[in-house]
């Protein structure tokens, strides 16, 4: 009996100490989100590195150290990751939305605008595809596009002031002053304190 306990001891330690050396335990993963939360990005990517080194294909590690990466400003390298974890799972919607991220931040708004069509594709009314794609249509001056998609947009989701927001920004921009009053005074009704709608009103005469 006490040989058997023994042995029992042993193969309980060994299996700790495998634990306690994975990759993939979730001391190192704690550590991660630990660092991020203080501000420490690139620790929060180094302590990873055992987990990059044993499992190249960790689709999940790919999406974290490219979130990562977007954080510092390390915008090429966080596209590379975000392109690396499409490469492992081709189905991706995070991947996708998280690249745009990076390609927004560099104004490579036309690479952003296909990315944001994909998630589209898969999910016809994914809320941050829709924002990310009227960021692209608002940066292009695609006023028309944009009036279209915002209009849309906004009867799916009639309570959020970003889609009233762009949706107004559109039809100032061609002119349309009427509507677009109308819709700032109901961004006004979401955000009472919203800068951009209270500049447009009081400039036009509320």
């Amino acid at each position: 009996m006490t040989s058997g306990l023994r042995l029992f001891g042993v193969l309980m330690l060994s299996v700790n100490c495998a634990l306690a050396a994975s990759p993939t335990s979730t001391e190192l993963w704690s550590d991660s989100y630990h660092f991020e939360a203080t501000g420490q990005y690139e620790a929060a990517i180094n302590v990873l590195a055992p987990v990059v080194e044993k499992y190249p294909r960790h689709e999940f590690v790919h999406l974290r150290i490219g979130w990562l990466n977007y954080l510092q400003g390390n915008h090429n390298t966080a596209v590379d990751e975000y392109k690396l974890a499409m490469n492992i799972n081709s189905k991706s919607l995070d991947a996708r939305l998280g690249v745009i991220l990076p390609l927004l931040a560099q104004k490579r708004w036309r690479e952003a605008a296909l990315y944001s069509r994909q998630v589209l594709e898969f999910d016809p009314w994914n809320y941050y595809a829709h924002i990310r794609l009227m960021i692209c249509e608002d940066a292009e001056s695609q006023w028309e596009a944009l009036e279209k998609h915002a209009s849309e947009a906004a009867l799916r989701y009639p309570s959020d002031a970003t889609m009233q927001v762009y949706l107004a920004r559109a039809y100032a921009r061609l002119n349309k002053d009427t509507q677009a009053r109308v819709i700032y005074e109901q961004v006004l009704e979401r955000i009472p304190r919203h800068l951009e709608a209270l500049q447009y009103l009081q400039k036009s005469g509320r």
